[in-house]
């Protein structure tokens, strides 16, 4: 995983067009946001948009969260000014869309093709369409492109981002398929509207059990390297030291998720 730990788990896209939305993103609960200027917007409203979205993010506002500019694609005729303008501050880290079939099969090269790069972010709308493939309840079709993303970040110590779920009016559906990218391993979801936010933020996060248990672990441990002991056990369970890493960076997600301060 990352060095640092950082709550990722609700990502939500904002277009970078609509200026009352992007004035809105700075008081909603998002971990992060993704200022779009692809998907979002109109062909005829990129230049503004992308005016639009740098100067918000030099007057700031958006508080200690993660923002970040989607870009057009390479071959677009607004990739060339938006990577310029997107390059803002020295250091800039870099996210990856993983969004077509070819992007999946070299996932692996895409996570070590840059220090900079810092989290895989999977597009899972664009990828049904270029596999021909339909939205089911529990996303088989797109069990083995999750899979290898999902790896591909791990082994390089990156992030992870599960796809968008588009029908805003299945709220069970959502919270189904948050649950199922928690199960993955993915560290959130990107989201489509600020309604979706509260599910996310609640299922990402360490329940208050996970994080007694972990704490409980991580104190024993401790107080068995004191008394020299090598072996923990805890409720029954023996300690390895993998547990530990573990315990310690859950709570040390759920700190920093406290001190977002934005739920």
């Amino acid at each position: 995983m990352t060095d640092t730990i950082r709550p990722r788990r609700s990502v939500l896209y904002m277009p970078g067009s609509n200026a009352r939305a992007l004035e809105k993103a700075k008081a909603l609960p998002a971990d992060a946001l993704i200022l779009d200027l692809e998907d979002a917007v109109a062909p005829n409203a990129k230049v503004a948009a992308r005016e639009q979205v740098v100067g918000v993010l030099r007057a700031g506002g958006y508080g200690p969260r993660e923002v970040v500019i989607r870009i057009n694609g390479a071959g677009s005729p607004s990739h060339a000014d938006d990577l310029a303008a997107a390059a803002l501050p020295e250091g800039m880290d870099l996210w990856c869309m993983i969004e077509t079939p070819l992007a999946i099969l070299h996932a692996e090269e895409i996570a070590a093709a840059s220090a900079k790069t810092k989290c895989l972010v999977m597009g899972t709308s664009d990828l049904a369409t270029d596999l021909g493939a339909l939205h089911t309840p529990r996303r088989e079709p797109f069990a083995t492109a999750l899979s290898l993303c999902l790896l591909a970040a791990r082994a390089y110590g990156l992030a992870a981002l599960d796809g968008v779920y588009l029908d805003l009016k299945d709220d069970r559906g959502f919270e189904a398929a948050c649950h199922q990218g928690r199960q993955f391993g993915f560290d959130g979801k990107t989201l489509i509207h600020p309604r979706q936010l509260a599910a996310a933020n609640t299922i990402f996060a360490p329940s208050n059990d996970d994080i007694a248990e972990a704490d409980i672990i991580v104190t024993a441990f401790e107080q068995a390297q004191a008394e020299g002991k090598g072996v923990v056990v805890v409720n029954g369970q023996l300690v390895e030291n993998l547990h530990v890493v573990a315990a310690r960076r859950l709570l040390a997600l759920a700190d920093a998720i406290a001190a977002l301060r934005v739920e």
